[in-house]
């Protein structure tokens, strides 16, 4: 089997959330540096079977995308043809940073833990697979 690896792409920071080979269980992977995120997409499909990237799709709450997106086609574009065996699709991320810094507070980390930037990006991203993998 192989993973499905989700990615809540930033400005700054990507968090990267990936599944089990028979993609039950989704877990946060790490936090990388967005100018790092392509090396470190080839280096990861190198050494494990990637069926799938979920790309999280920034909306506002009137359904229109969020001004991030103009950030994120470029990506998108980059991806399709370095990984063009590997398909793309996009989940809505509306609110997946509230529901990681909650999943924080409910994980009873301390406030110096919360602040922690990087793995409120992982934990996003594990909540975008999440959500693909309870409504797949």
């Amino acid at each position: 089997m192989s993973r499905i690896l989700a990615i809540d792409f930033g400005k700054v920071r990507t968090g990267i959330a990936v599944t089990d080979e028979l993609q039950i269980i989704a877990s946060g992977l790490t936090t990388v540096a967005t100018s790092e995120l392509i090396p470190f997409l080839k280096e990861y499909t190198q050494k494990e079977n990637v069926s799938l990237f979920l790309v999280g799709l920034p909306k506002q709450m009137d359904n229109s995308n969020s001004e991030s997106e103009v950030l994120i086609v470029p990506f998108l574009e980059k991806l399709k043809k370095l990984f063009p065996t590997i398909p793309i699709e996009r989940v809505d991320e509306r609110f997946t940073s509230k529901m990681a810094f909650q999943t924080m507070i409910d994980g009873g980390l301390k406030k110096k833990q919360r602040q922690n930037k990087e793995l409120i990006d992982e934990i996003s991203a594990t909540i975008i697979l999440q959500s693909y993998l309870y409504n797949k």
